[in-house]
């Protein structure tokens, strides 16, 4: 049974030490560029990257340590040993099945369900007060399939869920009314892939409703057709990217790095991780995105962001589709 109680505030001991460990599992492209961000970022002193392939994880590292004089100052490690992630402060998941053109996230999910069931036990015995971010696809499903195999409660296991999409939907909206990505503020909510939910009736720009928002001169009106291919370029971005170069690894590596930060800054953001749900707007039992408080402690509040009631429906078969597919997988 998964534990669906939050966190309680203060459960964890808030950490006000800039010496956060983070250790990264899965030194694929994915993993070794979400820790080069972190690094970037000075997100943590100590950055440890795992995996089973003994000889890459220690060339990614070691790459990665041969740039430190450039970036703020941090350790990297690599090892194939997974007690090399006692005591983080986080772990970020990306080992999983690399998806193939043509495959969908959810026909990843029984060997990376697989996986994640070996996994949980041997990471939460050396890191039981980490806060565990699984980026690895089907998220959403691997969310609750960590949950249940780890035992942490619900806060301590999150999902980068929609927080990349929804950094696609802002881009996508920026361009089209002309105005810079870091004023336009929506969300993607639901799942991360093809019920995707863009929520369009909170969308601002400037604090001006993006649905009333007036067109900047020499910009087309943000109609309906418009949205529609906006909300689609959203959820088949991915399947072009990786079409054309066979991965995505460097927006969900900022997206990773920016979840870690907030956990480990204690930011009480706002950010569409994906948690488990129990009657948020009457969806319960299953893990997905909406917009929820991110700090030390892991994925806290979700917000009753306004949706409208077209939204809400599209929420509800998006929630309906992943609970489907974890009970296909006997989650």
């Amino acid at each position: 049974m998964v534990d669906g109680t939050d966190g309680a505030p203060g459960g964890r001991a808030p950490s006000a030490r800039p010496t956060a460990k983070v250790a990264v599992v899965g030194a694929g492209s994915v993993g070794a560029t979400l820790a080069y961000a972190i690094l970037t970022r000075g997100a943590a002193r100590e950055v440890v990257l795992y995996d089973i392939d003994t000889a890459k994880v220690r060339a990614q590292a070691l790459d990665l340590a041969h740039g430190i004089q450039f970036v703020p100052m941090a350790h990297v490690d690599g090892s194939d040993d997974v007690q090399a992630c006692a005591a983080a402060d986080v772990v970020v998941v990306t080992a999983g099945v690399k998806m193939k053109p043509g495959q969908t996230r959810i026909d990843l999910a029984a060997k990376t369900i697989a996986l994640v069931r070996e996994l949980m036990p041997q990471l939460v015995h050396v890191a039981p007060d980490a806060v565990y971010v699984m980026v690895t696809n089907p998220v959403d499903v691997v969310t609750y399939a960590a949950l249940r195999y780890s035992g942490l409660p619900r806060a301590q296991v999150l999902g980068s869920g929609t927080v990349l999409d929804s950094s696609r939907f802002r881009y996508l909206i920026a361009q089209h009314v002309g105005v810079a990505v870091q004023n336009v503020h929506a969300y993607i909510a639901g799942e991360h892939g093809d019920t995707a939910v863009p929520l369009w009736t909170s969308a601002t720009i400037g604090g001006v409703p993006l649905l009333d928002l007036e067109p900047l001169p020499g910009r087309e009106s943000l109609t309906e057709p418009a949205r529609q291919a906006i909300a689609h370029d959203v959820v088949h971005s991915a399947y072009e990217i990786i079409a054309g170069k066979g991965a995505t690894n460097y927006a969900i590596g900022l997206a990773g790095s920016r979840i870690v930060e907030a956990i480990v800054n204690d930011e009480h953001r706002v950010m569409p991780v994906s948690s488990l749900l129990e009657d948020y707007r009457g969806i319960g039992g299953v893990c997905l995105s909406v917009p929820t408080m991110v700090d030390h402690d892991g994925a806290g509040q979700l917000l009753s962001t306004p949706m409208s009631e077209a939204e809400v429906t599209a929420l509800r078969h998006s929630a309906d589709t992943l609970r489907a597919a974890a009970v296909q997988f006997d989650l």
